[in-house]
């Protein structure tokens, strides 16, 4: 515990003054990823605080992604969040290569079928029109990070079952080899979401799990839109910044 003291006298609460506790060993790599931190009554007795005092201080480091809870077994360090940048085209794939993870994209699902409004609308088609679905999972040294559903409006792709090729292969790089079509800008949204029953498998998170829901519209270089798509970003693992200058 070192000369770490909590302060009663201090403005700051209690639970606040342990999650900086807590906080400063992961920082100090005290606690290192994947490690097994104190327990609830370890920290009570340690501290001299109460029992709900280290209850909130650990439940708001888990809900932030600090840490995280495995039954009957106790509370570990979380593994450091992806960052990535929002100030200019990105590929997620490049994004992980860089910080030294291993891409892998699973693909669940190529299809296709009538667009929705919303899709029409974000692609410039009509409603109805075909579009193909590449619904995949993308993983960092395995372990599932988004899941990610592409519509490409289906007069622009000849053949579906070249895009079963990205598992291997980039989205954008199969659309230029292939299909020549070069994707090279593109509007993003965000929005935080909760994970859903039929998100929970795939991700390996739990239903009601903090997440990101990105939407993303991909252009060719005469500003026509090529991609529409959803990602669900699991929000224990991923974190989005920008730079303001």
């Amino acid at each position: 515990m070192g000369n770490f003291k909590l302060d009663p006298s201090s403005f700051v609460p209690l639970y606040q003054q342990l999650k900086e506790f807590i906080i400063e060993k992961i920082d100090n790599q005290t606690w290192k990823p994947g490690e097994k931190i104190y327990s609830e009554n370890q920290l009570f007795e340690m501290f001299n605080v109460s029992r709900n005092t280290a209850k909130k201080a650990i439940e708001d480091l888990v809900q932030e992604g600090t840490l995280y809870r495995i039954q009957g077994k106790g509370t570990f360090v979380s593994h450091p969040k992806i960052e990535q940048s929002l100030s200019g085209f990105y590929s997620f794939s490049q994004v992980l290569k860089e910080k030294g993870l291993h891409p892998k994209d699973i693909v669940l699902q190529v299809k296709t079928e009538e667009a929705s409004h919303q899709v029409a609308k974000a692609l410039q088609i009509n409603k109805g029109d075909e579009v193909v679905i590449l619904q995949r999972l993308r993983c960092a040294n395995g372990e599932p990070i988004i899941l990610e559903s592409s519509f490409l409006p289906k007069v622009i792709i000849d053949d579906i079952t070249k895009l079963e090729q990205v598992g291997d292969t980039a989205l954008y790089d199969i659309l230029r080899e292939e299909f020549n079509i070069v994707v090279n800008s593109a509007k993003e949204t965000f929005e935080p979401i909760l994970i859903r029953e039929e998100e929970e498998e795939h991700l390996e998170v739990k239903v009601g799990s903090p997440a990101l829901l990105l939407e993303r519209i991909a252009y060719d270089p005469s500003k026509q839109p090529v991609e529409f798509c959803k990602s669900i970003v699991r929000g224990d693992r991923c974190k989005f910044y920008t730079e303001l200058i």
